[in-house]
């Protein structure tokens, strides 16, 4: 099998998407190919409120997780080089999108409605799909969220395919990237 040429790598990665994308998936293996750490913002949003995501907007409500989620990025993209996945609405607030998009290279892992709806069905910790009809609620993140995404650097078709497949294109982007950054 060929060696794919590994990217020079000089800001974190930060992965943004819908649920279901594979953010999570595709930062660990990436991180794993660019031997960097791996962090989920949701898990460092749930170790800094001690409870989980579920819990925040049981009891608080989303703009106090969408606060809180502001402030655990924020402190994320000042620690050493990482991959970072975020959660669904992070790069939606124009705060953390312009904080990500100035010390950061931002990666939109984007999939198609059948896809995200394959990967939330099973999973009952998505507190944005609770009590709603789960592909209605998904189209209207779809419709509110998509322009924030296009802003990304770098916009990576996530499919069917193995999760190594779809890290290979982010590597590749990467190096693209990379390369139009120093033409510049």
């Amino acid at each position: 099998m060929k060696q794919q040429f590994l990217p020079e790598i000089s800001k974190t990665i930060v992965l943004v998407g819908l649920m279901g994308a594979g953010k999570t998936c595709i930062g660990q293996r990436l991180a794993n190919a660019l031997n960097l750490p791996f962090v989920d913002a949701d898990d460092e949003i749930e170790k800094a409120a001690g409870c989980s995501i579920s819990d925040i907007f049981d009891l608080y409500g989303e703009p106090k997780f969408r606060d809180g989620e502001k402030k655990v990025i924020s402190r994320l993209l000042n620690e050493p080089i990482h991959v970072l996945a975020t959660g669904g609405g992070a790069f939606v607030n124009r705060d953390t999108r312009e904080r990500i998009k100035k010390n950061a290279i931002s990666i939109w892992i984007r999939a198609d409605i059948e896809l995200l709806l394959s990967r939330t069905r099973s999973r009952n910790n998505r507190p944005l799909l609770k009590n709603t009809n789960p592909r209605a609620k998904l189209q209207q993140l779809i419709n509110q969220r998509y322009p924030s995404y296009s802003q990304a650097d770098i916009v990576i078709d996530s499919g069917y395919e193995a999760p190594d497949i779809t890290v290979k294109q982010v590597i590749s982007a990467l190096e693209t990237f990379n390369v139009s950054m120093r033409d510049r």
